[in-house]
């Protein structure tokens, strides 16, 4: 992955700002990534969340945990879909060293700490990215790689 790949992460803007539900996406190849996941968050927000604010009000006072709310069930929608609406894989990096490298593969002390999680009900994986959304929204955290990643094992590599 190159550097901007390496760097990108589901970054919000300000909470309670009239930008709190929107993803802050540079330019290149992980912007395409980000605005599709913008958009069911803007649907999580707009038509899912039970609050008492209406119309474009639901999208502005949001608070950071909301934040990470939508961002769970947003990424959990997608990653449900790509599986066929039977099974989301999440992926996740870990300390521990899951795949030596042999052959053409170069190691980059990235992929091959990650884990996968595997889920048969959605509101299950929702739960546990929500419960583990800063390895997503984290500085540092490689968080729109681990999602092309959960993305790529959910959809399985023969679809």
């Amino acid at each position: 992955f190159s550097c901007e790949w390496t760097k990108a992460y589901f970054r919000f803007r300000e909470p309670y700002s009239d930008l709190a539900y929107a993803l802050e996406a540079g330019k290149g190849g992980t912007r395409a990534i980000l605005m599709a996941i913008q958009a069911h968050i803007i649907k999580y927000l707009l038509f899912i969340r039970n609050t008492e604010y209406t119309h474009l009000e639901r999208l502005c006072r949001i608070s950071r945990q909301e934040q990470g709310e939508a961002l769970a069930a947003a990424l959990a929608d997608t990653l449900w879909a790509a599986g066929g609406g039977g099974r989301a894989i999440i992926c996740l990096v870990t300390t521990a060293v899951h795949v030596m490298p042999s052959g053409d593969y170069r190691a980059d002390n990235f992929t091959e700490k990650i884990q996968l999680f595997e889920f048969s009900e959605k509101a299950a994986a929702q739960e546990f990215l929500f419960d583990h959304i800063n390895c997503f929204k984290g500085e540092g955290s490689h968080g729109v790689i681990l999602f092309l990643y959960s993305l790529l094992f959910s959809r399985t590599l023969e679809r």
